[in-house]
């Protein structure tokens, strides 16, 4: 029931992206920092971390999982730092996932020589 559960929440997130690609102007970068800040936000007035929990992986793998982590991270370290909290609770937070996208592309840079689009 817990695959079920993450693949309907993912399922909806990127339907959403797909929708908003199709039918309006905004391109894909700025749907996708759209999509932090949406995260960022909704965890920020506590209503992401419900859907963290009911969906698992379907609501924190996705971009908007991303930004509830930034602001989790950030409310955390305030807590524990104050001030100074507001500077490294993002990073702190995300460090792991923002290491594991830089050695994947690295790796992918490695095994697929990337070229220059020209």
């Amino acid at each position: 029931m817990d695959y079920l559960k993450a693949f309907l929440v993912g399922g909806i997130l990127c339907v959403i992206a797909q929708v908003l690609i199709d039918k309006t102007k905004l391109t894909p970068a700025r749907i996708l920092v759209g999509y932090v800040v949406a995260g960022v936000v909704l965890g920020a007035i506590g209503v992401y971390k419900p859907i963290a929990e009911y969906a698992g992986a379907g609501a924190s793998v996705p971009l908007t999982g991303f930004g509830y982590n930034l602001a989790k991270g950030v409310k955390e370290a305030i807590d524990k730092d104050g001030f100074l909290g507001i500077f490294t609770g993002g990073l702190t937070a995300t460090a792991g996932g923002i290491a594991v996208a830089v050695v994947s592309g690295l790796i992918a840079s490695l095994i697929f020589r990337p070229k220059d689009k020209t």
